[in-house]
């Protein structure tokens, strides 16, 4: 009786850590301060890379002076700018701050077109009304500018990296976790947020699940079912509609999930994460095939289907086995919470183990039918017997 209480004063505490939580990130964005006495009036802590951003935004003119603050080594570099052209990193001007082999600070002006940006200046996509600068301080780069907001637009969509490399280079900054969620959607005026990355994230995931049901779940057990029920004659035909059913499901999710990715991967200009994409190709060039096969299905007594069966069953081996490669591969690029990969590894092992107790049983089962063919049981049956065995 005593459990929902409990249960009550769990969500509470709950809430109220999320609470505290999220106020001292408010309060660490609201008590930075700047050199040389500088205010702003706005500021907003970027759920990602640790970092924040400062601003005033001046209506009368439509810009905007902007402080960007965030952790790094000495050696590392980091950046901030506006994607004009949509809401992903490549095509963003950004600010990059750096040090050189001295410990100089200097900040560079550039168009992200790669994960490792470039040290030459360049054209921003929108006005600089004053020649930007930086300073790092306890661990902190902080960049400062002074921006005409693009298109005299107060929402703009903005983004931030951060980066290792050695003073006076950049290196490429990581693909994945959240050096691919470093974008929002940001009003100047009002200071309300939204992150543009959630939906990218959100169809990675989407991605990320129907191939993980598709190929490597649903395509497996439609495989074990062929192999493994069709022995038994109480499962003809059960065996084969259900072989179908789990096959053709798991493509159409499959294709689905692969169609996706594509799409991914064309918003990602820059990022490209070749072997998973490749093996991916060739599973659903395998899959295709295989699809296509049902339509070229001899008959059991064509004297082409031995041939058919090699090819059935070793494309479809290999696409599985190609398919367990890949979904790690993309548990990889995602980085998920490690019960993910887990939960995969143990669906894998259960898939093992019952398709090595059903092949023991076959087995039996096969060896026992052969035993009692053989057997003598007068000539019209033992004549009729395997009649039978030949036609199933």
């Amino acid at each position: 009786m005593a459990w929902p209480g409990h249960a009550a004063w769990a969500v509470l505490a709950g809430v109220l850590l999320l609470a505290a939580g999220a106020a001292a990130q408010s309060s660490s964005c609201v008590s930075a301060t700047f050199q040389g006495g500088r205010a702003f009036q706005q500021c907003n802590a970027l759920p990602v890379l640790g970092a924040s951003l400062h601003w005033t935004y001046h209506a009368a003119n439509g810009t905007a002076d902007v402080a960007f603050r965030a952790p790094q080594q000495s050696g590392g570099w980091v950046a901030w700018g506006i994607n004009t052209r949509g809401t992903t990193m490549p095509g963003s001007s950004v600010f990059i701050a750096s040090q050189d082999a001295s410990g100089a600070v200097s900040v560079t002006t550039t168009v992200l077109e790669s994960v490792s940006p470039s040290l030459t200046n360049g054209s921003l996509s929108f006005d600089v009304l004053a020649p930007p600068a930086a300073d790092y301080a306890a661990g902190v780069y902080t960049i400062f500018a002074t921006i005409a907001l693009p298109n005299n637009s107060t929402t703009q969509n903005t983004v931030w990296q951060a980066g290792p490399g050695n003073t006076g280079s950049i290196a490429p900054h990581s693909t994945s976790g959240a050096n691919v969620q470093s974008m929002q959607r940001l009003d100047f005026m009002s200071g309300q947020s939204t992150g543009a990355s959630n939906s990218r994230l959100h169809r990675r995931n989407i991605h990320g699940i129907l191939n993980g049901v598709s190929w490597g779940i649903l395509i497996p057990l439609g495989a074990m079912i062929a192999r493994y029920l069709r022995v038994f004659e109480a499962a003809d035909p059960a065996w084969f509609y259900l072989h179908i059913t789990c096959q053709l499901s798991g493509y159409v999710l499959g294709v689905a999930g692969w169609a996706l990715g594509l799409k991914l991967g064309s918003e990602s200009k820059g990022v490209t994460y070749g072997a998973h994409r490749n093996i991916g190709i060739a599973i659903f060039c395998l899959a295709t095939l295989q699809v296509f096969a049902l339509l070229l299905r001899p008959d059991k007594k064509n004297k082409y289907r031995f041939y058919w069966n090699i090819y059935h069953h070793s494309v479809g081996y290999s696409a599985i086995v190609l398919a367990a490669v890949n979904i790690f591969k993309g548990l990889d690029i995602l980085k998920p919470a490690s019960g993910w990969k887990k939960s995969y590894i143990a669906i894998l092992a259960t898939l093992a183990a019952v398709a090595l107790l059903l092949e023991a049983i076959t087995w039996v089962v096969v060896l026992r039918r052969k035993k009692s063919a053989k057997q003598p049981h007068g000539g019209a049956a033992n004549g009729n017997g395997w009649q039978h065995q030949q036609g199933a």
